[in-house]
C-alpha cells in the first residue's frame, strides 16, 4: 500500500510541482492551500508524513505543527517545514513546536525525495513499535475480562493514576508511564491459571509464590518495548511496600520508584471503592480512611496519600467522570478475588 503525504503551500506553482514528482514516486499525495484545510485533511487523510510550508496566510506552518504534534492521533506523524527563511531563529521556533526536519527554498528534488524516505522508514518502525503496545494493552484488558468483578479496573487505574502524577509535578513522560503502566499493570497474570486468581479461600504456599511472581513476568513481556523504559518499574514494583514487606523486590521508602507508589495507593483506592462478590463497595471517605491505616502499618507513602486526599477533595467530580466512563459491569457473578486479597 502506498504511503500517504499531505503537501502543504499556499502557493499553487511550486504545490503542484511537488505533487507531480511525489505521485511519480509511487506516493499517495494529498495537498492543501492553508493551515486550517491542513488540520482538517490531517484527521481524514492521515499522512505518514507531513510537508509544511512555513509562511502562510491564517495560520503559519509553525501553528498547524504545533496542533499536529499536540493531537494524541497524529503526534508521531513526521513533520518537515519547508522555509525560504534563513533565520536561526524561525527553525527554533519550528524545532520548539515539534518539527522533525526542515528542507529550504529553492528544493533540492532528490534532497526532499531522501529525507522523505528516511523519515518514512522511521515512521514504519515506530507503527511497529504502536502495534505491538496495543497487542500488550489488548492482552491486558483480556486478562481483566476474566474476572467480571475487575471491568473497567485499567481504564480507571490508567486515567486516575496519571491524573495524581500531574498533580505531582511528574514529567510529562512519567504521566505517560503512568498512563501506560494502569492498562498493562497485571499482563504478567496471563501466566496466572484461573484456578489461582479466582480462587475462593487462602493460597497455599505454592499458590501465593506463583501469584508474586506476575510482576516479573510483566516485566518480562513488556521488556522488548523500548518505549516502555519507564513503566518497566511500575510494573515490576506495584506490589512493593514502604517497609519492605512487599515483593518481588523487598524494596523500602524511596527505594521504590515515585511512579510505582502513585499506581499502588490509586490500585488499592479502586479495589476498595469498587463492588466485589463477597463485598460491598466502600464510599470514597471509608476507602481513603482505610489506605491510611494501612499507610500506618508501613505500607503507602503518607506524603501521597495526603495528595492523593486533596485530589479526592478538591477533584473529585473529575475522578467521579473517570470512574463513570469506566464503570464496573453491575452482572458480573465472577469469583473475582473472593479469596479476599483485594490488593493482589
Amino acid at each position: 500500500m502506498a504511503q500517504k503525504i499531505l503537501l502543504v503551500d499556499d502557493e499553487l506553482a511550486p504545490r503542484s510541482g511537488l505533487e507531480i514528482l511525489l505521485r511519480r514516486e509511487g506516493f499517495e499525495v494529498r495537498a492543501a492551500a492553508d493551515g486550517a484545510s491542513a488540520l482538517a485533511l490531517c484527521a481524514e487523510f492521515r499522512p505518514d508524513l507531513v510537508l509544511l510550508d512555513i509562511v502562510m496566510p491564517g495560520l503559519s506552518g509553525i501553528e498547524v505543527c504545533r496542533q499536529i504534534k499536540a493531537a494524541p492521533e497524529t503526534r508521531l506523524t513526521p513533520v518537515v517545514l519547508i522555509t525560504g527563511l534563513s533565520a536561526t531563529a524561525d527553525r527554533i521556533q519550528g524545532i520548539n513546536a515539534g518539527a522533525d526536519d526542515f528542507l529550504s527554498k529553492p528544493i533540492d528534488y532528490n534532497e526532499l525525495l531522501a529525507r522523505t524516505r528516511s523519515l518514512l522508514r522511521l515512521k514504519n518502525y515506530t507503527d511497529e513499535l504502536e502495534n505491538a503496545e496495543a497487542v500488550l494493552f489488548s492482552l491486558a484488558l483480556s486478562i481483566e475480562a476474566r474476572d467480571p468483578s475487575t471491568h473497567g479496573h485499567c481504564g480507571r487505574l490508567s486515567e486516575i493514576s496519571a491524573l495524581l502524577g500531574t498533580r505531582m509535578g511528574l514529567e510529562a513522560e512519567q504521566v505517560t508511564a503512568l498512563r501506560r503502566a494502569g492498562v498493562v499493570h497485571d499482563v504478567g497474570k496471563v501466566a496466572i491459571p484461573d484456578s489461582i486468581l479466582l480462587k475462593q479461600g487462602p493460597l497455599t504456599a505454592e499458590e501465593e509464590y506463583l501469584l508474586r511472581e506476575h510482576p516479573v513476568v510483566g516485566e518480562h513481556i513488556c521488556a522488548p518495548l523500548k518505549t516502555f523504559r519507564l513503566v518497566l518499574p511500575i510494573i515490576r514494583h506495584h506490589h512493593e511496600k514502604q517497609d519492605g514487606t512487599g515483593y518481588p523486590d523487598g524494596l523500602r521508602g524511596e527505594e521504590i520508584p515515585v511512579t510505582a507508589r502513585i499506581l499502588q495507593i490509586v490500585d488499592v483506592y479502586d479495589a476498595l471503592t469498587t463492588e466485589r462478590p463477597y463485598r460491598t463497595a466502600l464510599d470514597s471517605a471509608a476507602a481513603l480512611d482505610h489506605l491510611e491505616d494501612e499507610a500506618k502499618r508501613g505500607w503507602w507513602d503518607p506524603k501521597l496519600l495526603i495528595e492523593f486526599r486533596k485530589m479526592i477533595a478538591e477533584d473529585g467530580a473529575r475522578v467521579d467522570d473517570i470512574r463513570k466512563r469506566h464503570a464496573q459491569k453491575k452482572n458480573g457473578n465472577g469469583n473475582g478475588n473472593g479469596n479476599g486479597r483485594p490488593h493482589s
